[in-house]
């Protein structure tokens, strides 16, 4: 199985102030949790025909098996929804913890939704176009959450967020800029996937176009899906957290939505 993301670093905390209830992001943190429950209460001898149908199998679609054991396309869709073990499943729902709040704030909830699953659709598209003989199923909603992140950064690009970096068994905390935070991330994606581009494996990996094809729908759709400014009630500006404007800016700037 290919699960959808790796952490290098690891957000642990953002700046930016919100108003409405994440009410989106805990019903797919929920999904997800329930998803991968169902996947590991399965045997093996059903895990694995479940696998092939429900996770994404590329060759199922564009390559050798199109012909002879083509794949239903739900799976573009319930790949998101499975994860190859706890830790995958809780790295990924941290993230999109972190970020999705934010992000579904300044969207509104049906927004923010189909604004997810649409990442997480040209995530797998970009997977698959990436590796159309692949038989590993790719399962993940790192995709998705790449999106998130995407859309994050280019609405809130000056914001602070607080990273732990990992150095051996050592933690360390920094505080970087959304912007630099998204452009390190992106890059870390993009360098292993050029250098594995059009290599097929037999087992597990990552699955790097799909991480990159999130994130790029997630910056270009970002200013079509947000909400029009003047249905969004203003900010007073001691609601932010620790100094920081609504944007997640540091106090002493102009304020974007007055």
């Amino acid at each position: 199985m290919i699960p959808l993301e790796r952490k290098r670093m690891l957000p642990w905390q953002d700046t930016v102030a919100t108003r409405y209830p994440p009410v989106v992001v805990l019903l797919l943190v929920g999904a997800c949790v329930l998803g991968f429950l169902y996947q590991s209460s399965l045997p093996p001898s059903v895990l694995e025909p479940f696998l092939r149908d429900y996770a994404l199998v590329p060759a199922r679609f564009l390559g050798r098996l199109r012909a002879t054991a083509p794949g239903d396309w739900i799976a573009f869709l319930t790949n998101m929804f499975l994860h190859a073990g706890w830790l995958h499943l809780v790295l990924n729902m941290w993230t999109l913890w972190i970020f999705g709040p934010a992000v579904e704030d300044r969207l509104g909830p049906l927004r923010f939704l189909s604004f997810y699953i649409a990442c997480g659709l040209a995530a797998g598209i970009a997977h698959a176009l990436a590796n159309p003989d692949s038989v590993v199923p790719a399962l993940g909603a790192s995709g998705a959450i790449a999106g998130v992140i995407g859309c994050y950064a280019r609405l809130f690009p000056a914001a602070r967020l607080v990273v732990l970096v990992p150095v051996l068994f050592i933690p360390f905390f920094l505080e970087v800029r959304a912007i630099a935070f998204a452009a390190v991330w992106l890059l870390l994606q993009i360098v292993p996937g050029v250098v594995t581009l059009g290599q097929q494996t037999e087992s597990g990996g990552i699955a790097w176009w799909a991480h990159i094809g999130g994130f790029v729908a997630g910056w270009v759709l970002a200013p079509v899906a947000r909400r029009p400014r003047d249905g969004y009630r203003p900010y007073y500006r001691d609601e932010g957290i620790y100094g920081f404007m609504p944007d997640g800016r540091r106090s002493g700037g102009r304020d974007p939505w007055r």
